[in-house]
């Protein structure tokens, strides 16, 4: 027993130095280990180049996104000059701001601007085709809905190969599902002579749970009630903006001259104009009861007159009518006594009030005119002198419920928008005019080529 508990010592006492014990890394090996690593095979020279290359880059291009942007080089964008587009400095909810990829304040560097999908409802006619050049010149991604009652596919034909533009054959009556950050609302024949077209009818439309029946235009006031419904529906699903064109008509025969946008109007909702106007006026009923109720970021732009290339050329309003009958060597039509006063804007000026209105933080309503006051007679008399010195007046017998006094008061939008025309009727005339030209004698020598072919 002894001997063994001796054995047993005997292993215990063992020196320390017979058994293994791995050797302590000193700390200062491991600040020396990643310097070595960078050292070797010279990488420290090539991060460093690395950096160098990259601050020059950033130089550069700093310098270069602070050069300041022209505004309103053009005055008539889109005839023949280069368009710059305006950089206002805006404000906006952040929900929408925050969606379409900006914090309301400079764009970081070395990141764009983006590229919005925007909704054109009537964009292939004259107006809406307008808008659409300046959204595609902005770089948007453009969606096109008409169902071309009176919108013409030429007019938008030219953007069929651009990957940003896509075109839908569809009537707003109906709903249409869309991804999209802006919607412009143009749908809706907006000449006499179209809305006129059907006979009245009685419809009953429901909608927010309430039935109602109005005596109007059965095409007018579907666009204009169900339409606009179907619209401000698709803006709440998707949480874009929605802009409504409305008009001046809301105002009737007005009492009030020049108009502002607080005044109620004088409308006659049993005339035969009451199927647009009174359509108009319930749009923009609609509009707002959806930005009061369900928190749709909403604009009501009230365009007055205007005029411009790719205008229906028979369409009843006065300055093509004017225009289109001095070329075809017709009698001026003036109805009354030519004594009514309208304001005439340029289509250019129209659509640089809409897109100010949309991206600002206004909701409106707000007129968009040009406050230029001309009566029939002496629009007549400046197509006599644009067009033929010896074009004849001929009076006929005025129409039902015809305004006798329109002129808008911008004042608002002057204010709120930074807006006012600046094309003079007397320097958008010809360009209307030379459009006209183009297209009354180009369909003419196209009606007798095909006639004389016939014949043979």
């Amino acid at each position: 027993m002894a001997s063994e508990l001796t054995y047993r010592r005997h292993e215990m006492e063992q020196p320390e130095a017979e058994s293994y014990y791995p050797k302590p890394i000193k700390p200062w090996f491991v600040a020396i280990r990643p310097i070595r690593y960078m050292l070797r095979e010279q990488r420290l020279v090539f991060v460093l180049f690395g950096i160098a290359i990259a601050t020059l880059g950033f130089t550069i291009f700093s310098k270069s996104s602070n050069q300041p942007i022209p505004y309103d080089v053009d005055p008539l964008p889109g005839y023949g000059m280069r368009t710059y587009l305006p950089a206002i400095e805006k404000k906006a909810s952040i929900e929408y701001m925050s969606r379409i990829g900006s914090a309301g304040g400079k764009i970081p560097l070395g990141l764009k601007r983006k590229v919005l999908r925007v909704v054109v409802t009537g964009g292939a006619g004259f107006v809406g085709s307008h808008l659409v050049d300046r959204l595609m010149a902005r770089g948007d991604n453009v969606i096109v809905v008409d169902n071309f009652f009176t919108g013409r596919k030429e007019n938008v034909m030219h953007h069929f190969s651009n990957p940003n533009f896509e075109m839908i054959r569809h009537d707003v009556v109906e709903p249409i599902l869309l991804e999209v950050d802006q919607i412009y609302h143009l749908a809706c024949p907006a000449s006499p002579v179209h809305y006129k077209f059907n006979p009245v009818k009685t419809i009953i439309s429901f909608f927010l749970g309430i039935s109602i029946a109005q005596y109007c235009c059965l095409d007018i006031c579907l666009t204009n009630v169900v339409g606009t419904l179907n619209m401000l529906g698709l803006a709440k699903r998707v949480g874009a903006r929605f802009l409504l064109t409305s008009t001046s008509e809301v105002y009737g025969d007005p009492l009030q001259h020049p108009q502002v946008e607080t005044y109620w109007g004088n409308v006659n909702p049993i005339g035969v104009r009451s199927c647009y106007d009174e359509g108009k006026r319930t749009a923009e009923t609609l509009a707002m009861d959806y930005h009061r109720g369900a928190n749709v970021e909403v604009r009501i732009a009230r365009i007055f007159n205007t005029y411009g290339p790719r205008m229906c050329i028979d369409d009843g309003r006065v300055v093509s009518n004017f225009v289109a009958q001095a070329l075809r060597k017709e009698p001026l039509t003036v109805y009354g006594d030519g004594k009514q006063t309208r304001s005439f804007q340029f289509v250019s000026d129209l659509v640089e009030g809409l897109m100010r209105l949309m991206e600002g933080e206004h909701v409106g309503p707000f007129n968009l005119g040009n406050p230029g006051e001309f009566t029939m007679l002496e629009l007549a008399k400046v197509v006599q002198e644009t067009i033929d010195p010896n074009a004849k007046i001929e009076f006929r017998p005025n129409t039902e419920d015809d305004p006798h006094k329109r002129k808008p008061d911008i004042t608002k939008a002057k204010e709120l928008l930074g807006w006012e025309p600046k094309v003079a009727l007397r320097q958008g005339l010809p360009l209307m005019v030379k459009d006209f030209r183009q297209r009354v004698f180009g369909d003419q020598k196209q009606e007798s080529s095909t006639t004389s072919s016939s014949t043979e």
